[in-house]
C-alpha cells in the first residue's frame, strides 16, 4: 500500500496550533495539582474532587484537546477533504476552552454545580462531532482510517453523554446506577474515543514517520471489529454484572489490540527509513505498553481480581503510558511539520531553509521521555508500596517534566 507523505492541509495553522497550546497549559496543570495532591495518590484515593480535577485537566484539556486539534490537520491529509467550515472551529474551540476550564476546576471546587461546566463542555464537544461528521461525511471513498475515526467519535460522543449523566446525578440524585456510568463512561473514554482513534491515525502517521510502502495492512479489519465489540461487550456486563462477559470483552479486546500491533509490525518491516527518530520511537513503545496492559487487564478478569486500587492503578498506567505517550511522542513530530510546512514550504528552491530535524533538539527529547518513563514507573511503584515520599519524588519530576517537555514544543516555534 503506498501512503500519502504530504502533510500539508488546507486548515489555518492557528486553529491546530490554538487547541495544541491551551492542551499543553492543561497538560502542566494537571501534572501540578496532582503534585499538590499526592497524598490522595498514596491511598490511591481516585474518586475525590481534587483528583477529579486534576482527571480532567488531563484527559480533557490536554489529551482530548490535542487530539481535536490534530484532528483539524489530520482529517483533511488523510480523507482528502477540507474541513467543513473553520469558522465553526474557532466557534467550537471557544465553546470548549471555555467548558473543560470551567468543569474542571468546578469539579474540584464545588462539584454540584460542575454540570454548568459540562453544558458548555457538551456544546463545544457537539460541535466538534458535527464539524468532523460533515467533512469525513465528503471523503469519495471510505477506507479502513474512516471507520476507527468515526467509530471513536461515536465513542466520544457516548462518553460525553455518560460524562453528564454523571455530572447531573452529582448535582441532583436521581440515577440509581451511577457506578455502571462511571466505568462506562471511563471505558469508552480511554478505550473508545482515545485508543480507537490512535489506532486510525497511526495506520496514517507510522507510515509517514517511517517512510514505509509496500504493506498490506490486513489485520486492520480484524483489530476494528474486534476491539469494537469487546468494547460493547465490556459495557454492557457492567451493566448486568457478568463478570464471564466482562472477561470475554477483555479477550477481545487484548485480540484487538493484537491485530493492531501485528499492522504495526508489518508497517515498520516495510519502511525505507532505517533510523527512526527518538520521539516516534516513545510512540511506538507506547504501543508496547497498550499490548501489555490489555493482556493485564484481561488476566486480572479472568482470574477474577476485583481489587479496586489494582484496577484504579492499571487505568492510569493505561493512560499515561499508553495514551499519553502516544500523544507526547506524536506530538513532538507533528508540531515542527506543521510549522516548518507553514514558514518554509513556499519557499523551497527560493532561499536557504532550515531542515525539519532542526525544528527541535532530539537529544532533549530522548531526556524528556526518559523522565517520563522514570517518573511513571517510580510513581505507580510508590503508591502500591505506599511510601509517600517516593510518590511525592515522582509526581514532582512528573511535574517539572511536563513544564520542560510543553516550553520544547512552544520553542519550536520561534524557529
Amino acid at each position: 500500500m503506498i501512503i500519502n507523505t504530504n502533510f500539508q492541509s488546507n486548515t489555518n495553522i492557528k486553529l491546530p496550533l490554538a487547541f495544541i497550546l491551551y492542551a499543553l497549559l492543561a497538560f502542566v496543570a494537571a501534572q501540578f495539582l496532582l503534585l499538590f495532591h499526592s497524598n490522595l495518590l498514596i491511598d490511591s484515593q481516585f474518586r475525590l474532587p481534587t483528583i477529579w480535577m486534576g482527571a480532567h485537566f488531563l484527559l480533557l484539556g490536554f489529551a482530548a484537546m490535542i487530539a481535536m486539534g490534530a484532528m483539524y490537520q489530520l482529517v483533511p491529509v488523510a480523507f482528502l477533504t477540507p474541513i467543513w467550515s473553520q469558522k465553526l472551529g474557532a466557534i467550537q474551540f471557544s465553546f470548549t476552552l471555555v467548558g473543560i476550564t470551567s468543569l474542571s476546576l468546578l469539579l474540584g471546587i464545588k462539584p454540584d454545580i460542575a454540570v454548568y461546566g459540562g453544558i458548555l463542555t457538551i456544546i463545544g464537544m457537539v460541535l466538534f462531532i458535527f464539524q468532523m461528521a460533515l467533512t469525513i461525511g465528503k471523503q469519495k471513498k471510505k477506507n479502513i482510517i474512516t471507520y476507527f475515526v468515526l467509530a471513536a467519535i461515536t465513542c466520544f460522543f457516548l462518553t460525553i453523554l455518560a460524562g453528564f449523566l454523571l455530572a447531573w446525578n452529582i448535582a441532583y440524585g436521581g440515577i440509581s446506577s451511577h457506578n455502571t456510568i462511571l466505568t462506562s463512561h471511563i471505558t469508552l473514554g480511554v478505550a473508545g474515543w482515545f485508543t480507537l482513534l490512535i489506532f486510525g491515525f497511526s495506520y496514517k502517521l507510522v507510515p509517514m514517520f517511517s517512510l514505509a510502502h509496500g504493506f498490506s495492512m490486513k489485520w486492520a479489519k480484524l483489530a476494528f471489529f474486534s476491539y469494537l465489540v469487546g468494547l460493547l461487550v465490556v459495557i454492557v456486563s457492567f451493566g448486568m454484572q457478568d463478570t464471564t462477559l466482562r472477561t470475554g470483552g477483555w479477550l477481545l479486546l487484548f485480540c484487538g489490540f493484537t491485530f493492531f500491533v501485528l499492522d504495526m509490525k508489518d508497517i515498520l518491516s516495510k519502511r525505507l527509513k532505517k533510523r527512526l527518530d527518538k520521539p516516534f520511537m516513545f510512540s511506538l513503545l507506547a504501543i508496547v505498553n497498550g499490548l501489555i496492559i490489555h493482556f493485564i487487564a484481561f488476566m486480572l478478569s479472568l482470574f477474577a481480581v476485583n481489587h479496586l486500587t489494582i484496577w484504579s492503578w492499571l487505568i492510569f498506567l493505561y493512560v499515561m503510558s499508553w495514551i499519553i505517550f502516544s500523544i507526547l511522542g506524536y506530538l513532538y513530530k507533528i508540531v515542527p511539520f506543521l510549522w516548518w510546512t507553514f514558514k518554509y514550504a513556499d519557499k523551497i528552491g527560493k532561499e536557504q531553509v532550515p531542515n525539519l530535524k532542526d525544528m527541535f533538539n532530539e537529544k532533549w527529547s530522548v531526556l524528556l521521555f526518559i523522565l517520563f518513563i522514570v517518573g511513571i514507573t517510580g510513581l505507580t511503584a510508590g503508591a502500591l508500596v505506599q511510601i509517600s515520599m517516593l510518590v511525592f519524588f515522582f509526581q514532582a519530576l512528573l511535574a517539572i517534566t511536563s513544564l520542560a517537555y510543553a516550553s520544547s514544543i512552544v520553542r519550536i516555534l520561534f524557529h
